[in-house]
């Protein structure tokens, strides 16, 4: 990805934060320097053996297997940049090569299809319907979460402060998420009930995330979500005025999404993925935004290390524990909200793995 300089000219990289991670749908599942081996997508979801999970020690000597991984270059993917570049897969025996794409959707699309090992996204819309159609993942380990100050606050015009002082000031007003069928609708959602409203309060619109700015500037718009670093920025320039960032807290909606092939083919690589990705998880924990680590997220991201400092960091869970009561609470609402191609709530259960995690965990606990 070539690298750019100045706010112009990087904000076209931070469209989907917490949004575009949504929907869901071939070349080798797995390959070292040596040679490549593939495999069809399976139906099993089926976790790596326990012999394999339990390995803590290094990878030996030898050629490392390649891994390909999807992922969206904005700052939530903060563990997978310090994985990489802190070298903590190369120690499991691991070549991660990271490919940027436009939304965590594409990568469960790329994952399902065996060109990707390995990817991140959310749980939206278009996600649980791929599952429903009969794509093939396995949810193995949770990616971000976040607790007030929010990295997807809902912003006004800084022109309009002294007009719209609370979310209860939005009724009848047009209020903008990035995509219907995202995490940000669910949201603004959650925005407008604490204040006792609904979508029939407002009305509703979609926005790319770098056009909202300008939007509310120039008064097409009254309020939207805007995700880091975009509303940090716009922030500092005095262009928008963040109007709530406390109305989720702890709630977890992108995740990381293994292929068979690599799960039942090199279950040794899946385990050792996971102790690497959560080893990076570690180092991200309170208030562990520094100038190493934002530089670090910088390279990948386009974003300067000193607006990454400025704005809300994500959470991450060390222990990789799935959340998979917000896993339904997500389906829930999008099927109230007619989102979804199915009337029936998915047993979501069957699309997770929790093992990988929890070995991972304990060989960190013992061998960090």
């Amino acid at each position: 990805m070539k690298r750019v300089t100045g706010h112009r000219k990087y904000l076209a990289y931070i469209v989907v934060i917490l949004t575009s991670l949504l929907a869901a749908c071939g070349a080798p599942a797995s390959q070292t320097s040596t040679g490549s081996q593939s495999a069809a997508p399976s139906a099993s979801t089926s976790g790596v053996s326990a012999s394999a999970a339990s390995t803590t020690s290094a990878a030996s000597a030898g050629p490392l297997t390649t891994i390909r991984l999807g992922y969206v270059p904005v700052m939530i993917f903060a563990p997978l940049f310090v994985g990489v570049e802190r070298g903590y897969f190369k120690q499991q025996g691991l070549d991660v090569k990271l490919t940027p794409v436009q939304g965590g959707s594409d990568s469960v699309v790329q994952l399902a299809a065996g060109n990707f090992d390995v990817a991140v996204g959310g749980v939206g819309a278009g996600l649980l319907n791929a599952a429903n159609r009969g794509v093939k993942f396995t949810i193995v380990a949770p990616m971000h979460s976040e607790r007030p100050p929010l990295t997807t606050p809902l912003v006004i015009s800084a022109k309009r402060t002294g007009e719209i002082k609370s979310v209860q000031d939005l009724k009848g007003k047009k209020v903008a998420i990035n995509a219907t069928g995202a995490a940000t609708e669910y949201w603004l959602a959650q925005a407008l009930a604490k204040a006792g409203l609904t979508f029939n309060d407002i009305k509703l619109t979609s926005l790319a995330f770098r056009d909202v700015p300008a939007a509310l500037d120039s008064g097409a718009l009254d309020a939207a979500m805007l995700g880091d670093p975009l509303a940090t920025i716009n922030k500092d320039k005095n262009i928008v005025s963040i109007l709530s960032n406390d109305f989720i807290n702890g709630f977890t909606s992108t995740f990381v999404y293994m292929g068979d092939p690599i799960l039942t083919k090199n279950p040794q690589a899946a385990a050792g993925f996971m102790r690497a990705y959560l080893k990076a998880c570690r180092d991200l924990q309170g208030n562990y935004m520094n100038q190493d680590i934002a530089k670090i997220i910088e390279k990948y991201t386009q974003v300067p290390a000193a607006e990454i400092l400025r704005s809300a960091p994500a959470q991450y869970d060390a222990k990789g524990q799935i959340p998979l009561a917000d896993i339904n609470t997500l389906q829930d609402y999008f099927l109230k909200r007619g989102e979804l191609e199915y009337k029936t709530p998915i047993d979501m259960s069957k699309f997770v793995n929790t093992s990988l995690a929890t070995q991972a965990a304990a060989d960190l606990d013992h061998n960090p």
